[in-house]
């Protein structure tokens, strides 16, 4: 039997994914688990990708993407004084990632990571060889400029930012974004900006981006979230010409494009009023922080559809264990984190599914104390 490749060993299966399968063996889960929009894509959306395939758009795309689609993308960025460079679409943001680290991580480099994290930036710079240094964040989950300046070696090549972030929902402030992009100006580093949580916003009309103080700043955004496109793959990375130009040649080899008909849907996709989903989520956002805030320790998320506890017991792989004994699915935030102390909880649910989880939840805190 041949061996694998070694760098297999440095990727493990995703924690989500394993209570995602969980899930399908159980009779009526409380499922808060999965970071996937509860509604499905608007009508609209469904219409553009109907049509795009009945006329025959369903071949390769450039390897960048549909220059239409790019353009509008970039617009909306210029509108707002981000002037960047290029944009590439991507499958998924997750591609966009992947095709970011291989572009500027070598073996060896470092990447600083706020923790808690995305679980794919963890594994994904390990997979290529890279060295993923974490910022801890806790208790507030706001990076300290000076922590993160004390990390950087000379192989550090880039900072990540996720804001809104997943797992917390808490988004940086203004502040932590100048002193971070004054800290990535000062050594020559990149700034990798995951903003696919930017239209889920509860407390403030528009998010900041690092690219508004640094323009070596490469934005990955996409659609899995803001209009429920997660299956369809699509996503966009804008940032420098350099950066997003070697992007290109990668995706040349691996990915090829996004999918076409994806793509001709995107375009419509940007023109929906996302309003009334913020304010649902908004409105679920209250709820969940509202029914735990006395027995948890939680900070409250200012944005995305995820709230990030405290285990009373101290122990989130215990807890989220003893949850499951209770028909409830979240996800240990050992997945997200160095740390075990916390769990996730997804809101992207039915509002009777969330007042069920927070029932259990509150009585499983009222047993262990």
């Amino acid at each position: 039997m041949i061996s694998l490749a070694k760098r297999t060993t440095k990727i493990d299966s995703s924690g989500i994914r394993k209570v995602f399968a969980l899930a399908a063996k159980m009779e009526n889960p409380i499922n808060l688990s999965i970071g996937q929009p509860h509604f499905d894509v608007p009508e609209d959306i469904k219409e553009t990708a109907i049509a795009a395939i009945r006329a025959g758009k369903n071949s390769y795309t450039q390897t960048a993407g549909l220059d239409e689609f790019r353009e509008k993308i970039k617009r909306q960025y210029v509108h707002r004084g981000l002037d960047l460079g290029d944009v590439l679409i991507t499958s998924g943001v997750s591609g966009g990632i992947l095709l970011a680290f291989l572009a500027v991580l070598d073996e060896g480099d470092e990447i600083i990571i706020p923790d808690p994290f995305f679980v794919m930036y963890k594994h994904l710079a390990n997979f290529i060889g890279a060295r993923p240094v974490y910022l801890d964040t806790y208790p507030d989950f706001q990076p300290n400029p000076e922590k993160l300046e004390k990390l950087i070696t000379p192989r550090t090549k880039a900072i990540l930012i996720n804001s809104p972030c997943n797992p917390t929902g808490v988004i940086f402030t203004k502040e932590m974004l100048q002193a971070a992009t004054k800290i990535a100006e000062k050594h020559g580093l990149l700034i990798i900006s995951d903003e696919i949580y930017e239209p889920f916003l509860y407390d403030q009309d528009t998010l900041q981006s690092p690219a508004e103080f640094y323009p070596y700043t490469l934005i990955l955004s996409g659609f899995s979230k803001s209009v429920a496109m997660t299956g369809w793959r699509l996503g966009y990375a804008y940032g420098p010409k350099d950066i997003v130009a070697a992007m290109i040649n990668i995706q040349m080899y691996s990915f090829v494009c996004a999918p076409s008909f994806a793509q001709h849907a995107g375009m419509t996709a940007l023109d929906i009023d996302l309003s009334p989903t913020r304010a649902d989520y908004r409105r679920k956002r209250d709820l969940i922080y509202n029914g735990l805030k006395d027995r948890f320790h939680v900070v409250r998320p200012g944005g995305a559809f995820y709230i990030f506890p405290e285990a009373p017991n101290g122990d989130g792989d215990e807890f989220v264990r003893q949850a499951i004994e209770n028909n409830l699915l979240v996800v240990p935030g050992s997945v997200f984190s160095e740390r075990k102390t916390h769990f996730r909880i997804s809101f992207a649910a039915e509002d009777h599914t969330i007042e069920r989880g927070i029932e259990v939840l509150n009585r499983m805190a009222d047993a262990t104390h």
